[in-house]
Parts: C-alpha cells; structure tokens; sequence
C-alpha cells in the first residue's frame, strides 16, 4: 500500500494553548493532517465559563478557520448545572475533570467527585461529555506514584460510571493495560483516547530524556502492547486523543529540584504521518481511518461534513521530521525532532 484515503481525521484531545504560542501551534492541527480539534481547557486562567470558551473558540477561528474546533470547560467549584445548560446551548461539548495537580495547569483541579454529581447529572441530562484525566496524585502513604497513579484512579471511573450509566465518559490518554481492560468491561457510554507518543514509548523512552516526558507518564511493554493490541482488533470505543503539548522549548530541556520540566509531548504537526507510521510497525495500518477519525465521531456524534475533501497519505523515505518550528520569538520541538516518518500528507 502506497497511498492511503481518509475522510476527515479528528483530534480528540489536543492542546492549543494562548496568545502568541497559540498562534504558532493551532495552524499546525491542518498541517498535521486534521481538520476537528477537541480543544483542553487548562488555560492561564482556566475556561470555566460558556462565555470565556465561545471567546477562546473565536480565537481559534481567527488563527485557523479551517479546522472545527470543540470546546469543553474545566470542571471547577464555578461549574454549575444552569452553566452545564447554558454551555449545551451555545454548542460547548464536554467538560475536562482534572486532578489537583497532576499535570500542566491543573492547580485548580478536584480532590473529590461527589460534590461534582449534580453538575454530572446535569451533562447526563443534555448530552455532554465528561473528560477524565484518568490519574491520582502521588501519594508516599498510600505507595502511589506515576508509574501506578492511573491504575489507581480507575475505581473512580468504575463508580462515576454505575452512578451516571448514561453519561458519556471519555477515559482520556490511557496508558496501562489495566485502564485498557477497565474501560472495554464498561457500558457503551465509556469510551477511551489513546495519544499517538504512548503508543511508541515505553517507561525507558523519558526516563533521563525530559522530551519526552509528559502526564501520564509511559508505562511498561506489555502496558504499550495492551494499546496496540486494543487499536489492531478495532475496538470501536477506543479513538485518537493526541494530547499533543506544546511547550517553550527552555521548559523541556531544563530542569531542576524546585522547577521540574515540562510535561507534555508535541506531535500535533506530524500527527497523522505518525501515526500511520506507528500502526504500520505493528500490523495496525488497516484501521488507521477508524482509529482517527471513524471511531471517535461516532462515539462523540460528529459526522463527517457533506461534501468535505480527503486527506491522503503516501510512503515515502527519507521524510525527516523538522527540528523546530518557529514563529517570531515562539518556538516548539516536535515528538522524535530529526527521525524518518515512512508516510507523509501528499493531497487534502
């Protein structure tokens, strides 16, 4: 197979960020071969508000109009279900659950589900989606750490899940086999994204290399093995979230005790070469189109556009991924700067 077809790739999860950043990286969804963005909320002040995500949603439109954005809002102790009414209205379509401090921006974040269930019945009620970052924070008295923070954090799904069983629930970026296993013995309303990075590191790829360091961190093989294995037999409940991070680049190289780098992974302007690359190395290349575009806008119910155009891939050699990408004083460096991608977006 030399070329390859796809209707309308979808971005489940991907950061864009704000100000002169956001007008470097948001480009670089249609670059990268997508044309929906499911856009995180985890700003500098965070998207709490129907208003603040329609302001940020025209942002991004004025950056990049080409590409359809959807907007969630950060789930917060402002978050109400009169807001939850307001956001369906006006076409917000989820709202991000993130643990206290646990990933970039995610001070604000929440430390118990319970006081949040009138606002899930609410978004049961109207049709949004709850987006869980799927991890707990360390905790030495309890032996939770990265390594084991998300298999620790499944118990909360299972319960949100036989609390609200018609509330569509997006496990976001797994990465273990146990969220994998977890999320398949769950209803139909449980569904689950996998980034395009997890599926080529393991805990050895960030260890020492801050590039690659991101929340949640690479598990073990047999942990990236559960995710290919879950993508090669199409389970129609598991779709692409890329998580795609973008960071200065000053962020991620430098470290120290009290200023630790960076968590996040860039791919968002290789993505689809990459992950054709990606499912091509284990056997997976047959269910790319599912993978990144069917599966994902069936579970979220967001067809793909009448009339809208192809975007088509072919194998090449010797497409070097670009070290940097810069606009005025912004800069970002991509997931595996300086490596040969076997497939590259020829037409769209």
């Amino acid at each position: 197979m030399s070329t390859i077809s796809l209707a309308s790739p979808a971005d489940f999860h991907v950061h864009l960020r704000q100000g002169d950043l956001s007008n470097l990286v948001t480009k670089h969804v249609r670059q990268g071969g997508f044309k929906l963005a499911y856009v995180m909320p985890n700003l500098k002040p965070p998207i709490t508000t129907t208003d603040q995500a329609l302001l940020y949603k025209a942002q991004l439109q004025s950056i990049d109009p080409a590409v359809e954005y959807l907007m969630t809002l950060y789930l917060s102790p402002e978050l109400t279900p009169d807001e939850i009414r307001k956001a369906k209205r006006s076409g917000i379509v989820g709202v991000k659950s993130y643990p206290r401090g646990v990933t970039t921006n995610s001070e604000g974040g929440i430390e118990s589900y319970e006081a949040y269930y009138p606002v899930f019945e609410a978004m049961e009620k109207e049709g949004m989606v709850l987006n869980l970052h799927g991890e707990v924070p360390s905790d030495a008295l309890t032996d939770v750490c990265v390594l084991n923070a998300e298999p620790a954090f499944l118990p909360h799904l299972r319960k949100l899940h036989a609390r609200f069983p018609r509330l569509r629930i997006v496990l976001e970026h797994a990465t273990t086999r146990a969220a994998v296993e977890c999320v398949k013995s769950l209803g139909h309303t449980v569904a689950c994204t996998i980034t395009a990075h997890h599926l080529a590191m393991t805990v050895d790829d960030w260890a020492g290399q801050s590039w690659n360091y991101c929340k949640p961190v690479a598990k073990y093989p047999d942990d990236r093995q559960a995710l290919r294995d879950v993508i090669k037999e199409g389970h129609p409940r598991f779709f692409l979230g890329s998580d795609s991070a973008p960071h200065a680049p000053n962020t991620k190289s430098t470290a120290s005790p009290l200023h630790p780098c960076a968590a996040g992974v860039y791919t968002s302007p290789i993505l689809l070469p990459l992950v054709a690359h990606l499912l091509e190395s284990f056997g997976a290349l047959k269910r790319l189109e599912e993978f990144v575009s069917a599966n994902g806008r069936a579970f979220y119910g967001v067809p793909v556009p009448d009339g809208d155009s192809q975007v088509m891939l072919q194998k090449v050699q010797g497409n070097v991924i670009e070290e940097k990408w810069v606009l005025g004083k912004q800069s970002v460096v991509p997931f595996w700067a300086g490596r040969p991608l076997d497939w590259k977006i020829v037409a769209e």
